[in-house]
């Protein structure tokens, strides 16, 4: 199996949820036995050797001004990676000969009327959108909690965008897969849909044996990454209800992630008594300083920060529906609240129940231990691949109609 691996950018060092999902697809595919070749930004690494059976071909970042991003047709989340650099390397690989295309996320989604053109020449190759999120469903919600008129029209305008160029891959994918099960209803209730995949994402971190006990101090953690608008609208509105109640309740609360130094300063300045330490090189030991995780989170979609605080033992407190696509169940193995203030007051009242606790985290360890294997990703994956290869080369006119719809 040969594939075209169309990406935002290197997903090395994995900083954030996307560039790990994106990382692993890759390795876990690499891994069955297929040979990808990865299209995308350069980050800190200008070039990345072959490795196996994966070939490299980044370009370099080229920043874009904000009135060619408003003016563009293209979403927001999909302009970044729309640089001649990346047309051109796109271009040259479209002149080999591919059993798959994949469009890992929405974001080099541009490139599909290309792809569709190579497509119609080639009707045997399977063109994939591999979703990262329902990603209309995120860029309304990022409309909706716009305070101001003017930043939400554009916001709204964005939406559009999105929801149009989304609605492209949907109608055009012969394979369309998706992390949780939430999102794959809703792309399986698009019309034109192809067929709808689960494709969860793996961990590959390390896994403890260990309790809470007396020892730790009164903590709560939250870890993630902040760049990305849903989450900072979900942390700051945590942080409103909570921040106060946990400081008079004499409790701590550390939030552990990347995000830009002038947004961490200005949180640290609005809360002084939460811990915000900024990027980390290495999460472990601050989970293994705090009794109770967080999810705050607003949005669905798989968080892989959940995966992190199950293997470490630490037992997860969660807004309703913000931790889909695992075996977890509310009132065992999670516990969920319907607002913010109300997941500040459980962890309030349960910081001291340590037996409970820890009967939430072996639950969770358990129903968690012999899911979400990388390999098995993998090979569920090349299998979907051949599949869909299967299903578009025995009809050589579908796929020209489908390039000549646009």
């Amino acid at each position: 199996m040969k594939c075209l691996w169309l990406t935002l950018a290197d997903p090395e060092p994995r900083t954030n949820g996307q560039y790990i999902y994106s990382g692993g697809l890759i390795d876990a595919l690499a891994g069955s036995g297929a040979r990808l070749t990865v299209v995308g930004l350069a980050r800190d690494a200008a070039e990345r050797a072959a490795s196996g059976q994966i070939r490299w071909h980044l370009v370099a970042q080229a920043p874009q001004s904000a009135s060619a991003a408003l003016l563009s047709p293209w979403p927001q989340v999909a302009s970044r990676s729309r640089t001649p650099a990346m047309r051109q390397a796109i271009e040259s690989c479209l002149n080999d000969s591919w059993d798959a295309i994949l469009f890992d996320s929405i974001a080099v989604g541009w490139a599909l009327r290309h792809v569709l053109r190579y497509q119609k020449d080639r009707p045997e190759t399977a063109v994939v959108y591999l979703s990262h999120n329902h990603e209309r469903s995120v860029a309304w919600h990022i409309a909706s909690h716009e305070a101001g008129l003017p930043r939400r029209l554009l916001r709204i305008i964005d939406a559009a965008k999105v929801t149009w160029l989304e609605s492209r891959l949907i109608r055009h994918a012969d394979l369309l897969t998706a992390n949780t099960p939430d999102d794959v209803t809703k792309f399986a209730a698009t019309a034109g849909a192809p067929p709808v995949a689960l494709l969860p994402p793996g961990y590959g971190g390390n896994r403890h044996q260990r309790q809470l006990d007396v020892s730790l101090p009164r903590r709560a953690v939250i870890v993630g990454s902040f760049d990305w608008l849903p989450k900072r609208i979900s942390l700051e509105a945590f942080l409103k209800d909570a921040a106060p109640l946990f400081d008079a309740s004499g409790i701590e609360l550390q939030v552990v992630g990347q995000t830009e130094s002038e947004y961490l300063a200005r949180l640290a300045a609005e809360y002084p008594a939460v811990d915000f330490t900024g990027g980390v090189p290495d999460i472990r030991r601050y989970l293994a300083g705090a009794r109770i995780a967080l999810v705050p989170d607003l949005l669905g979609g798989f968080k892989l920060k959940t995966l992190d605080y199950v293997f470490h033992r630490r037992p997860i407190f969660a807004m309703q529906g913000a931790v889909p696509g695992t075996p977890l169940v509310d009132g065992i193995s999670l516990r969920e609240f319907d607002s913010h203030a109300a997941l500040g007051r459980g962890v309030v009242d349960a910081m001291d129940d340590l037996p409970a606790l820890n009967a939430q985290q072996m639950a969770a360890y358990a129903a968690c231990e012999k899911a979400f294997d990388w390999k098995e990703i993998g090979s569920n994956l090349f299998r979907m691949l051949r599949d869909a290869r299967r299903r578009t080369g025995t009809s050589p006119a579908a796929g020209m109609a489908r390039a000549g719809a646009d």
